[in-house]
Parts: structure tokens; C-alpha cells; sequence
């Protein structure tokens, strides 16, 4: 009988075990997954910066925006933005992630005159890249269904 229940208990005690350990090696990979996607997400953010500080100021001021300047940031935008698609888990992170490049080709090209056109594409980015990272978190500052 104390054969049995010891027998018993170390099993009991090993499914235990290996349970904690699944829950670790999903933090583990969770951990490890917002720190790859972070990275992502942040060097688009800095592409996107450039591209807009670029694009916009002489979309404002009439000119056309020079070519030769936009031409590799917009490049290295797509770059970025193929990272984030590698990377992230969600298509709604995907699909966000492409609208805001998509606007500001556009910016890049021209066809956007006004920074308030890119808000709400980098806002939805925003929210799907905190979602993808943190599943179920409501973001802090985040408005449900309200628009700006």
C-alpha cells in the first residue's frame, strides 16, 4: 500500500512538474516573442518618422518630394515593414502594419498633404502591435470604439 501511494505521489508530483514547466516555456517564448517584435515594430517606427519628416513638409509646402531622397527610405520602409510581418503572430497586426506603410508611400509619393491623414492608420498599428505582443491587455490610453 505505501508502495502505491509513494508510487502514486511521484507521479502526481511529476505531472506537477512538467505542467509548471510548460507554463514556463510558454512565458519563456511569450517573453521572447515581445522582444522580437518590439524590435520590429520600433525600427518601422523610425522609418516611418523619417519618412513623414521627409514627405510631408514639402508636400505642405507644395513641392513634390525629391526622389532620390524618399526613394531608399521608402524602401527600407517595406523592409520594415516585412519584418513585422515575419515576426508578428496576428494578421490584424499585419494588416495594420501595411495600411500605415501603404499611407505613407502615398505620403511619399505625394498623394498625402496633411500628417492628420496618417494618425489614424499609426493609431490602429499601435493598438494591434500592443495586441499582438500582450493578448487580451487592454492598452492603457486605448479608446474602444471611439474615433478622433
Amino acid at each position: 500500500m505505501g508502495v502505491a501511494l509513494g508510487a502514486g505521489g511521484s507521479l502526481f508530483g511529476q505531472y506537477l512538474l512538467s505542467r509548471v514547466s510548460a507554463r514556463q516555456l510558454k512565458a519563456q517564448e511569450s517573453a521572447a516573442h515581445r522582444a522580437e517584435l518590439k524590435d520590429a515594430v520600433l525600427k518601422f517606427l523610425g522609418v516611418a518618422a523619417q519618412v513623414e519628416k521627409t514627405a510631408l513638409p514639402r508636400t505642405e509646402e507644395g513641392g513634390r518630394p525629391v526622389g532620390d531622397e524618399l526613394g531608399p527610405l521608402v524602401d527600407e520602409l517595406w523592409l520594415a515593414q516585412a519584418e513585422i510581418d515575419l515576426a508578428a503572430r496576428s494578421e490584424g497586426l499585419r494588416g495594420a502594419t501595411y495600411r500605415y506603410a501603404f499611407r505613407l508611400a502615398e505620403a511619399a509619393r505625394g498623394e498625402v498633404s496633411d500628417a492628420s491623414a496618417l494618425r489614424e492608420p499609426q493609431k490602429e498599428f499601435m493598438d494591434a502591435a500592443y495586441d499582438d505582443m500582450w493578448p487580451g491587455r487592454r492598452r492603457a490610453g486605448a479608446t474602444v470604439g471611439r474615433r478622433s
